[in-house]
Parts: C-alpha cells; sequence; structure tokens
C-alpha cells in the first residue's frame, strides 16, 4: 500500500518536505556519517575550493553582474562598477567567507533537526525575493548550475583521494548526491513559492475586457 503524502503540507512544512526527501532517496544517519567523515578531508581544501567557486562565477558577465549587489549584513566599503570589481574585493572576500561557512556547517552538521533544516531553507530563501532586505534575488538557473558545479568539484576531491577504499568513496559521493539534491529542493521550494507570488500579484492589477469589445 502507498504511503500517503500530504501535498499542502509538503508544500508548506519545512521538516515534512525533507522527512520525504529522505525516503525517497534513501537518505539516512548513513549518509551524515559520510558527509562528517569527508568534512576532514574537505576542511584544509575550504579556501581553494571557496575560490574556485567564485572563479567560475567571475567567468560569465551574467553571474559576476550579481556580485555588484550589496548584501543586507556588509558593513564595507563596496566596488560598484563591475570592471573595478576582482577577487579580491571586500564584497568578494566577504561571501567566500560566507560560502566557507556554509561548507562547514553542511559537511560538519551531526544531527539534522529542525534549525539545521530551517537553515537550510533559509539558504534557499535569501537567493529569491521573498527575505526582505536580506534578499539576494538570483535567477534560479545560476544556482542550479552553482550547486552542480560545486557537487562536480567535491565528487572530484573524494575520486583523487588515495588514502580512501572504494567502498568509502562510493559511499561519500552518494551521501553528497543526496546532500546537494535535498539543498536544491530547498531553493526550488523558495523559487516556486516566489513565482506563485508574483503570478498573484499579477492575477490582481489584470483587468478583463468587457466582451463586447473582442471584435471591435
Amino acid at each position: 500500500m502507498a504511503e500517503h503524502v500530504d501535498s499542502n503540507q509538503l508544500n508548506d512544512d519545512v521538516r515534512y518536505r525533507f522527512e520525504y526527501l529522505s525516503k525517497f532517496l534513501s537518505f539516512t544517519s548513513d549518509d551524515i556519517t559520510m558527509l562528517n567523515d569527508f568534512a576532514l578531508i574537505l576542511s584544509p581544501r575550504i579556501p581553494v575550493i571557496t575560490d574556485t567557486v567564485y572563479r567560475k562565477l567571475f567567468s560569465f558577465d551574467i553571474t559576476k553582474h550579481y556580485f555588484i549587489m550589496r548584501n543586507h549584513d556588509f558593513d564595507h566599503s563596496s566596488t560598484s562598477h563591475e570592471k573595478n570589481l576582482t577577487l579580491e574585493s571586500a564584497q568578494m572576500t566577504f561571501r567566500k567567507d560566507m560560502l566557507s561557512k556554509y561548507l562547514k556547517r553542511i559537511f560538519t552538521e551531526k544531527e539534522w533537526n529542525d534549525t539545521f533544516l530551517q537553515y537550510l531553507f533559509q539558504i534557499g530563501r535569501i537567493h529569491t525575493n521573498q527575505a526582505g532586505l536580506t534578499s539576494i534575488n538570483v535567477d534560479y538557473i545560476h544556482i542550479n548550475a552553482l550547486l552542480g558545479y560545486l557537487e562536480s568539484s567535491l565528487i572530484e576531491i573524494i575520486l583523487n583521494a588515495e588514502n580512501l577504499d572504494e567502498i568509502t568513496k562510493r559511499a561519500m559521493i552518494l551521501a553528497i548526491n543526496k546532500l546537494f539534491w535535498i539543498q536544491n529542493d530547498f531553493f526550488s521550494m523558495n523559487f516556486l513559492a516566489e513565482s506563485k507570488n508574483n503570478s498573484s500579484a499579477r492575477d490582481k492589477n489584470i483587468k478583463t475586457p468587457p466582451s463586447c469589445c473582442l471584435l471591435s
């Protein structure tokens, strides 16, 4: 007998959504252990990873442009012209630090409790227009591409690790894959909510013309 899933609760309850995803993806405590073990390998490489990620984002004008936008909690002077923006600019150092903290947390978290799930959810939320002053408002295609690039970079680290046996490598890669699908879903959850809210706002402003005018 198929397990019932409440579609309304699925779209409104982060914990309920995670439990559905974890069952569907077979994401278990063993995967969390693998993520924690990988953190020991990743930790000394995080500065290189963050630099590589932002070099990739700088290689396209459409993604580099987002870094001109000022973060709400960034309280230093920033470059306002894209041509003057470099990977060493103050706002880029700030963003590298934020990415470093993100990577450390998602791989070292030992208990995926409600607080941590809200953290993953809010990471998605601030990249839409739904988070008020903290919103960054990035188009979803760039988020999707970034998560794919980041996951590939981390998997490459595992594949090149000489001190891991093949069984451990496989388990770590599967755990990372599940992690990023879950994170990506929390992004999409927020982007879909944004799209729904925008559609509702547009519908309120649309006036249907009277039928007598259609052929006049």
